[in-house]
């Protein structure tokens, strides 16, 4: 086959999968609540059941993370999300005001574009596909092409489980045949893009000219206030940036701390495996963070410290879990102020909260607005201070980074899409839940009369009680009575 009719073969096969996805949408329009329930618990049941295979099989295609790590990750995107959403209502009329007279109805978008990334790709699909098929939404899933297999494998078993429990056939569809073509055609003949993934890829999205929820880069650098407990500050980070290799974008990207507590928190991270680089062995690590043109080398991406360092022509002690590197400067020829998707920390130090505000916002408009960002800190008077000056659309305080920014051990909406907001180019800030994929049609009775609105303005009353008065003191004048 060549590339000419490989290309037209996946756009016409692009055209058959939203052909039926839209009719199996057209009949999930008809289904009740309590059948769509039944449907996405089917779907959550089986990524669970199957995920330790599934995660196995994502380590051994793209070679990202860890297998106990990805497991993790496809039980928190089955079942956790499955609890999460299990009695939000998403049929029919959804919520209704009857002393206001409005009335709201939830209205599917239609077919969803489900674009999923080589870093978490099981955990993802399953995801996006309980977040559709709660929503009464089809779903075409176009995979990473470094992670086609695990996640076609993770699409067979969560289409076979919705089918068994009455979804129609054509609602949960992936692409095979995998070119630019085809993910151009299927964001064009799309309803909506969910888009998880690179820059490039979330750029696209938002360009194909159909609504499309994406977000940009994470680069959270993570605070230690010398308020906090530091034993524990450096444990979450380090157990943060460690899972899965790094590879959720909400984990920890520098650390920031003040110079007061410098000495105690060098001395704890270095108890809890951390490998402070030289000046030169820095040098050598960030000549393989990024490529040339400033995009992170995909080489690091999941690795272990251990093999960053060996790419970097430096042996580290083998029960290193963390490459430290002191660092002073943010931008674009700095590799470690930017987003690391592997177990490498940029160390900053302030002389005091104020400063370091500033350091973290310098980090923030460099890279990752609209993110994350995390601090550690006892002292609630600082907590706010960071949470009404920073440009990101999550705070998240004493907790690991990547596991509170998804919501599993924050009470944030529980998802493996998260919004960075319009600092961040994208159309939300939210944690990505059933309700963004959904319209809402209101329906609202009069409760006013054209000669009620036109009648002469009165001074503005003082409370609303007075304006009420005012109001019916002007009807019944106009009533004669």
């Amino acid at each position: 086959m060549d590339m000419l009719d490989r290309d037209l073969q996946s756009v016409q096969a692009v055209r058959d999968l939203v052909r039926r996805a839209r009719e199996a949408q057209r009949q999930l329009m008809e289904f009740s609540q309590e059948q769509i329930d039944r449907i996405v618990e089917a779907v959550a049941r089986a990524g669970y059941d199957n995920a330790v295979r599934l995660g196995a099989l994502a380590v051994e295609e793209t070679g990202f993370g860890r297998a106990a790590d990805k497991t993790i990750k496809n039980q928190f995107g089955s079942m956790s999300i499955y609890a999460s959403i299990k009695d939000v209502r998403t049929v029919g009329v959804i919520r209704e005001d009857t002393r206001a007279k409005v009335a709201e109805i939830a209205v599917p978008m239609g077919v969803v574009a489900g674009l999923i990334p080589s870093t978490n790709p099981t955990s993802t699909v399953m995801y996006k596909a309980l977040l559709a098929i709660k929503t009464g939404n089809a779903i075409v899933f176009s995979p990473h092409p470094g992670a086609k297999r695990c996640i076609l494998e993770t699409v067979r078993i969560l289409r076979e489980a919705a089918e068994a429990a009455g979804c129609p056939r054509g609602a949960i569809g992936c692409i095979e045949l995998l070119t630019m073509e085809s993910t151009n055609e299927l964001m064009k003949l799309s309803d909506l893009i969910l888009a998880t993934g690179g820059g490039a890829m979330v750029k696209a999205a938002y360009s194909s000219g159909t609504p499309a929820i994406g977000v940009g880069p994470g680069n959270g650098p993570a605070f230690i206030e010398r308020s906090a407990d530091i034993r524990l500050a450096v444990k979450r980070i380090m157990d943060s940036k460690t899972f899965d290799n790094g590879t959720i974008c909400a984990s920890e990207q520098s650390i920031v701390t003040e110079a007061c507590v410098q000495e105690d928190v060098v001395a704890e991270l270095l108890r809890q495996g951390a490998y402070f680089l030289s000046a030169e062995e820095k040098e050598s690590v960030s000549a393989v963070l990024m490529r040339p043109g400033g995009t992170m080398n995909p080489q690091i991406v999941g690795k272990s410290a251990q093999h960053v360092a060996g790419l970097a022509g430096l042996r580290v002690p083998a029960d290193t879990r963390v490459l430290v590197g002191f660092e002073t400067e943010v931008g674009g020829k700095t590799p470690f102020s930017k987003e690391k998707l592997c177990p490498v920390l940029a160390f900053y130090v302030a002389p005091d909260w104020e400063a370091a505000c500033e350091t973290c916002m310098q980090i923030l408009r460099h890279e990752g607005a609209g993110h994350t960002l995390i601090i550690h800190s006892n002292n609630e008077s600082v907590i706010r201070a960071f949470a009404l000056k920073k440009p990101v659309s999550r705070i998240l305080v004493n907790t690991p980074g990547a596991l509170g920014g998804i919501g599993a051990t924050t009470n944030l909406i529980p998802a493996l899409t998260l919004g960075c907001g319009a600092v961040g180019g994208s159309s939300t800030s939210d944690n990505i839940g059933p309700l963004n994929l959904i319209n809402v049609r209101r329906l609202a009775y009069g409760v006013r009369e054209m000669d009620d609105i036109r009648a002469p303005q009165a001074p503005a009353p003082a409370d609303g009680d007075a304006l009420l008065q005012a109001i019916v003191s002007r009807v019944l004048e106009k009533l004669g009575r």
